[in-house]
């Protein structure tokens, strides 16, 4: 029976940098006839990424692909032709199920009706539309490229171009934004009726424009309090329950029936394998990791000697094991983790659940998981589990 896995392909290139992200991406203008420099910089990388998802090969030759998402950066700004192409060459490499969920992200700006009927040619079946806000306010501090004008028209036209299962990200705790121009753009996006809706809490992260200007003196007060925060996430998460949707993780929530696929397999630690800059895998105990240096990748065309390669020691599995499980309402069950490690969860990290369970933060039944509280402060409750392995 062959493995079955999850695909990441990352696009690096976005239309212009938004002022709060720290992802691997840099600019890169679509070009008139005459102008050159970016599509040869494009057509160079794509080269360079079929070479790499070629090359493979002989790897992933007795697995399935279930679950394909390609992430960015900016995909939308790849042609339809480019997206066949790239389908065709992953095709080759390794069978996806008939059942495969086909991921790729969108931004407002960049979508076109040609694109979109291209893109379902080539298999794509879910696409997740960075939004972010309801308020143009807000969108143009973010640095986004578009208006909310500009998503309803876009999520329009998937809908007219058949695409029934959307994701819309949005966020929270921006700066100046308050509780009612939050609560806004989730009840617009929540009446367009999405299947899935992402809900981040903003992270003010080093080396962006947001971090010079929000992270020190003043400019930290623009941002909502810690409490304002905690009743943003209060509120969505009751306000989605009511409409039907439910959360599945910290930041995600879905109908019945389209939680993203993709991303269950990061928090249930099953196996993937990314192609592309600085692009991620875990695939036969091993951690691996592409450059980030965009030379260096494109030199490589696809040569496993510019890859990092991390062998997870067994403590290290059971960290990330726990940690990734506890961020889904699931949580982690311990019978998945004695099948996969021989040892029962308690006689590992028993100290550490009974602290928890005690204080209210944790539910240990046949799961362990976290409890709304919990939630709150999750990542203090998980630096403990990835602190206190000694087996």
């Amino acid at each position: 029976m062959k493995r079955r896995v999850g695909i990441y392909i990352h696009i690096p290139f976005c239309r212009k940098k938004c002022n709060y992200c720290d992802f691997l991406s840099f600019p890169l203008e679509e070009t008139k006839p005459e102008e050159t420099q970016s599509k040869t910089k494009k057509s160079a990388y794509l080269k360079a990424l079929c070479e790499e998802i070629r090359q493979s090969h002989s790897r992933l030759k007795d697995c399935v692909a279930d679950t394909v998402f390609i992430g960015g950066g900016t995909p939308s700004l790849l042609s339809g032709e480019e997206i066949e192409e790239l389908f065709d060459e992953l095709r080759s490499c390794i069978p996806l199920s008939e059942d495969a969920e086909l991921s790729m992200e969108m931004n407002p700006g960049t979508a076109r009706p040609d694109r979109l009927a291209a893109y379902r040619r080539a298999g794509i079946n879910r696409v997740s539309v960075g939004l972010q806000s309801a308020c143009d306010k807000e969108l143009e501090l973010l640095g986004r490229i578009h208006t909310f004008a500009q998503f309803e028209q876009t999520y329009a036209m998937l809908r007219e171009s058949g695409f029934s299962n959307l994701n819309v990200d949005i966020m929270s705790a921006l700066p100046f934004q308050s509780m009612e121009t939050y609560a806004e753009t989730l009840e617009r996006v929540a009446a367009l009726k999405p299947e899935h809706i992402s809900a981040y809490s903003l992270i003010v992260e080093p080396g962006t424009p947001f971090y010079d200007r929000f992270a020190e003196g003043e400019g930290q007060n623009a941002l909502p309090d810690e409490e304002t925060d905690r009743r943003m996430y209060a509120y969505t998460t009751e306000y989605l329950k009511e409409r039907g949707y439910h959360r599945y993780e910290i930041s995600n929530y879905a109908r019945d029936g389209f939680a993203c696929r993709h991303n269950l397999k990061y928090w249930q630690m099953e196996e993937y394998i990314g192609f592309g800059l600085g692009s991620a895998s875990y695939f036969g105990g091993k951690r691996y990791k592409n450059t980030e240096d965009f030379g260096t990748y494109l030199s490589a065309q696809g040569r496993d000697e510019k890859r990092e390669e991390t062998a997870l020691a067994r403590e290290e599995e059971m960290e990330e094991f726990m940690f990734l499980g506890l961020r889904t309402m699931r949580g982690v069950p311990k019978k998945a983790f004695y099948d996969r490690f021989g040892v029962q969860m308690c006689e590992v990290y028993g100290s550490v659940i009974d602290k928890y369970v005690q204080s209210g933060l944790l539910v240990s039944d046949s799961c362990l998981r976290l409890t709304d509280a919990g939630i709150d402060v999750s990542n203090t409750v998980m630096a403990d589990f990835l602190l206190s392995v000694s087996v």
